[in-house]
């Protein structure tokens, strides 16, 4: 599952890269994914939106046997 995770993670990178931020795949684990938004993900005031509306939902897409995504 990790494999199908950083593959799905990977098609979103782009779009971030391209705002000076990125995520990075920590743990997968149980269902549950653990990321951390690095750059200016990492303070943005819109990195929650990020990560559910943008990371969440192509991860789930690709990979819908995930209960949660975390960030850290």
């Amino acid at each position: 599952m990790r494999e199908k995770v950083q593959a799905a993670l990977d098609k979103i990178r782009p779009a971030l890269q391209a705002d000076g931020g990125d995520a990075e795949l920590i743990d997968v684990k149980d269902g549950v994914v653990t990321v951390h938004l690095t750059g200016a993900c990492g303070s943005c005031p819109m990195s929650v939106l990020t990560l559910r509306q943008g990371v969440e939902r192509v991860i789930r897409q690709d990979v819908p046997e995930i209960k949660q995504l975390v960030a850290v």
